[in-house]
């Protein structure tokens, strides 16, 4: 026994207390550190992968938007081609038409022109039929009448006044 003023220390009691502690440490250490140790350790895993897959997660999500912003941009071309083709096909569509119009509008005129040609040909010809018919018989009517100069004037006049209320 040992004594420190108001301490005493005995030394059975203090080995014993040694003793105690060192069971304890060893208990605690194998029951409590060591499972505690191991779940820190498969916590400190589990963050460590969820962590990478993370990444590897992000990293494949800027892949794909890399990727869809690529098809965005395919896409956005691909139309402004078939806008620019379709616009050209409708520019020369549109010429075509125009032309086969022009052409169209040519041909009916001048087969209007070569109708009216025609028809003035014929109204001609039928005239100088009818003039000839006119001048027979007038030429007939001078014959059959011996008429003096002014009665045949006034015939000839009343004739072409019937020959024009013919035409």
């Amino acid at each position: 026994m040992l004594e420190f003023g108001a301490v005493t220390l005995e030394g059975g009691t203090m080995l014993f207390q040694v003793l105690a502690f060192l069971i304890l440490l060893l208990v605690v250490r194998k029951f409590a550190v060591g499972p505690i140790t191991q779940i820190m350790e498969k916590r400190r895993q589990y963050v460590a992968s969820e962590i990478e897959a993370a990444e590897r997660n992000r990293k494949e999500a800027e892949g794909l938007l890399a990727e869809q912003r690529r098809l965005l941009e395919e896409a956005r071309q691909e139309t402004k081609a078939l806008i620019e083709r379709a616009t050209r096909q409708a520019q020369e569509e549109e010429a075509r038409i125009k032309k086969e119009a022009e052409e169209t509008a040519a041909r009916l005129k001048a087969e209007a022109s070569a109708e009216i040609a025609r028809e003035t040909e014929k109204a001609k010809e039928e005239l100088r039929t009818q003039m000839a018919s006119l001048s027979v018989m007038l030429a007939s009517k001078i014959i059959e009448k011996e008429l003096d100069e002014a009665t045949q004037k006034s015939t000839i006049d009343q004739f072409l006044k019937q020959v024009g209320d013919r035409l």
